[in-house]
């Protein structure tokens, strides 16, 4: 047990180092807050309290105890800004025994194809398109997630993830990071809540650049080149509730409310502490003998600046449905609804298949 006390210290004490020793990034690792799966993204990404299946190892990974006692699999793929950049995920989940479950989730950021001009001109001094190649810069991370029911409280289920980031920018930049998150979610009838510590440990993402590929031109261009450096993602907290109206009834209503927080200074959301940003989204849906599904949320709750210079608030709505067919469910979600938000709407689509029970 003391060695056990004195290993955890010696962490506590090397991230604060690092905390002390490198800068914090505000908005570090922002594509791990996306959210994934149509039916979150159609309940305005409020799933913390609610998440019970195969996704709940990127939303909550102690909601995954509650999926069923058989293997899950889950697929996701949206596009942004016209098709530029793409946005996929796809995930696992099955039984390790008892109340136990495992779930591996992969979530992938890129925009693919990007010209690098920096070789367009020959030494000659000549414009030659045949010297033009392209890269990807990506966003990938791996989730390895196990969850556990506890048999306290009567309905307690625990969970953490482990993370691995990759993060590059085609042969020019590369970051790996690592990172944990721990999660509880309370189940009682028609009523759930969930909480969620992501990074908690911090993440750090140690970037390396390989500045022979343009040193020359951005000394030429009178650039700042980069050094290698540590990039650190604060911890942040996601707390969630949910409640079921008319459970096991014909038509089911399920409301949930989210609220995250950030730690990392004061973010363009509704509220803000100190450095303490508190950002709220919420969820409705509506299912018919949990074969059939309405969905309906907003989240971006912002204050912004509008046209004539007043301070207004901008929302993020959407909307979606989503339906089962043996072990097969489809959802789907459409994203700001009426363009009540300068960013443009987005289709997302999502797929889940349950295999079958051995049991």
């Amino acid at each position: 047990m003391q060695n056990r006390i004195g290993i955890v210290l010696f962490w506590v004490l090397l991230c604060a180092h690092a905390l002390h020793a490198q800068s914090v990034r505000k908005y570090s690792n922002e594509f791990l807050k996306i959210g994934v799966g149509a039916r979150a993204a159609a309940m305005g990404n409020a799933m913390t309290g609610i998440t019970d299946d195969v996704t709940s190892g990127y939303w909550n990974p102690a909601g995954l105890a509650l999926g069923p006692q058989a293997p899950e699999v889950s697929l996701m793929h949206s596009e942004y800004f016209a098709g530029i950049a793409k946005y996929d995920y796809v995930g696992f989940a099955m039984p390790v025994g008892g109340r136990r479950r495992f779930g591996v989730s992969v979530v992938r950021l890129g925009v693919d194809d990007i010209p690098n001009t920096l070789n367009l001109v020959d030494p000659n001094g000549n414009i030659d398109f045949g010297r033009v190649e392209t890269f990807s810069v990506a966003d990938l991370a791996v989730l390895l997630s196990v969850a556990q029911r506890v048999d306290v409280l009567g309905g307690l289920d625990i969970g953490a993830n482990f993370k691995v980031v990759n993060r590059s920018v085609g042969k020019f930049a590369n970051a790996w990071g690592f990172g944990l998150d721990v999660g509880a979610r309370w189940d009682k009838g028609p009523f759930q809540a969930g909480l969620m510590f992501s990074d908690i440990t911090s993440t750090f993402n140690a970037w390396t650049f390989n500045t022979e590929t343009f040193e020359q031109t951005f000394v030429q261009t009178g650039n700042v080149i980069p050094e290698n450096s540590l990039e650190i993602t604060l911890p942040s907290v996601r707390m969630g509730a949910g409640y079921t109206f008319m459970q096991d009834k014909v038509v089911e209503v399920l409301v949930s409310v989210d609220n995250d927080i950030h730690f990392d200074g004061k973010r363009n959301v509704i509220a803000n502490l100190g450095p303490v940003s508190f950002d709220p989204h919420m969820g409705v849906e509506i299912g018919y003998r949990k074969l059939a599904f309405l969905r309906g949320g907003f989240k971006n709750l912002q204050q912004v600046v509008n046209d004539k210079g007043k301070m207004a608030y901008s929302v993020f709505p959407s909307v979606g449905a989503g339906f089962r067919l043996k072990n097969f469910q489809v959802d789907y979600s459409l994203s700001n609804v009426g363009n009540f938000s300068t960013t443009l709407y987005s289709h997302v689509f999502s797929l889940k298949y349950t295999f079958k029970s051995n049991r």
